[in-house]
């Protein structure tokens, strides 16, 4: 079942920070991660939201997101990011199969 590790990030050193950025995506691959978002445009629509950059990494489980993010290859970009940012960091899990709004409309 598919995860999704999301990051809320407040940069504090923006120069440490675009290092991260190089380097963070390096370990991704061997653990099958991708980008779904990486800090665009953020609107809050209600409440609030801690952080200036929202990140979204897709992968294929719980236990892959998890092995990425305590990774040997991760851990020097981690470092960096600790240094640059105030980070919150979680992991989710997907639903079992996509849900489309349409589906409600084929029962009637």
């Amino acid at each position: 079942m598919t995860a999704f590790v999301i990051m809320q990030v407040d940069v504090h050193d923006p120069e440490v920070y675009e290092t991260y950025k190089q380097q963070a995506p390096i370990s991704l691959a061997a653990y099958g991660g991708r980008y779904l978002t990486r800090g665009g445009a953020l609107e809050v629509l209600s409440g609030s939201w801690p952080g200036e950059r929202t990140i979204i990494v897709e992968f294929s489980s719980i236990a892959a997101g998890r092995a990425w993010h305590e990774s040997k290859e991760y851990a020097p970009a981690r470092r960096l990011r600790d240094q640059a940012a105030s980070v919150n960091v979680v992991i989710v899990e997907g639903l079992v199969d996509y849900f489309d709004p349409e589906d409600l409309h084929e029962e009637e």
